[in-house]
């Protein structure tokens, strides 16, 4: 008696990235509530369309926003009305927005659905012979909630993210609010630990973007990130740099050094004015093309082998326990 446990499949993006020249890339927008998310999107749509003359499929997951300054192709308050959810739940602010991305990731596979029919057309079986043709779809592109840890730290949260990132290359943007971060290293250390935190939780490849250079260069920061020195020296300069909190400052610095020469991709940008675009759409594609088809890629091979050896030995441990049964009932 042999085990027959099947072969757990890739994920169609594997195939994708070998046989098609190219492929939508899908970011997901991240950050900190007033770090400005929402504003830097209507500037990705804009860029895009306007100055690279390609196409962004914007997608909103924030349920509790009035207005939104961009076109959304999928709109997550289509579906699901935050406040009726606040109401007949008996729920706050928070909990309806969990509750209101739980409600919309069970129907998160029709939304596959529609994004892959948009950029895979080839893959689709046709039921008539004309089709009305869809612009290609170049660009994907994810607003998330104000609440971050709504969208990051919840199980709807993780499952979109795997369900995107199964099918297009992915890329996650932790957006900064460098003007907060101006004012005190502390700020500064706090979002780069959140962005560690949710890169080893995604696992996708990580784009540090620093919002609002309009307000303040973001220099300051990417020196901060590769010159241990120049944090420790600007840690010194405030007045709260001492004692306890000081000291954790300093060896968070010390232990997020390889996070930021390894792991961290980090473009500044302006949301308001659109400066700094062009690194942005570099840095992007660099994360989506080398990090994610390498790094993620290897990564997901080595966890579905991890669980196929698994469930190997599940197999063959029932199999045991099956021949131990029937020999036991065969000496009765």
């Amino acid at each position: 008696m042999t085990s027959t446990t099947k072969t757990l499949p890739l994920p169609p993006v594997v195939e994708r990235l070998q046989t098609r020249e190219k492929n939508p890339i899908c970011i997901i927008c991240v950050g900190m509530a007033g770090s400005g998310k929402t504003s830097l999107v209507n500037r990705i749509q804009e860029s895009l369309e306007e100055d690279l003359d390609q196409s962004a499929y914007c997608v909103n997951l924030d349920p509790a926003t009035l207005s939104l300054p961009y076109e959304a192709s999928i709109d997550i308050r289509d579906t699901i009305n935050y406040k009726e959810v606040m109401k007949q739940h008996k729920l706050g602010p928070n909990g309806a927005i969990m509750t209101s991305l739980n409600l919309f990731t069970t129907k998160f596979d029709q939304v596959m659905g529609i994004l892959e029919r948009r950029a895979y057309p080839d893959e689709q079986e046709t039921t008539t012979t004309e089709q009305t043709p869809n612009p290609p779809m170049d660009y994907i592109i994810i607003d998330t909630p104000g609440q971050i840890e709504a969208f990051t730290w919840s199980a709807s949260g993780s499952i979109m993210s795997e369900s995107l990132a199964s099918a297009f290359p992915t890329v996650l943007c932790f957006v900064v609010d460098t003007a907060r971060c101006a004012s005190s290293p502390n700020t500064f250390m706090s979002n780069m630990l959140y962005a560690c935190s949710m890169l080893y939780r995604t696992r996708l490849p990580l784009v540090v973007v620093f919002n609002k250079t309009d307000v303040v260069s973001h220099e300051f920061c990417l020196e901060w990130m590769r010159d241990y020195e120049a944090f420790q020296k600007a840690l010194d300069e405030v007045s709260d740099s001492s004692g306890f909190y000081g000291s954790l400052t300093r060896s968070l610095s010390m232990a997020l050094d390889e996070f930021y020469s390894t792991f961290a991709n980090a473009c500044g940008v302006s949301a308001m004015t659109g400066n700094g675009m062009d690194e942005f759409w570099t840095t992007v594609r660099k994360a989506a093309e080398q990090d994610f088809a390498l790094d993620y890629i290897e990564d997901l091979k080595s966890r579905i082998d991890e669980q196929q050896a698994r469930n190997q030995a599940i197999a063959r441990s029932d199999i045991r326990r099956l021949q131990r049964d029937l020999e036991e009932e065969s000496t009765k």
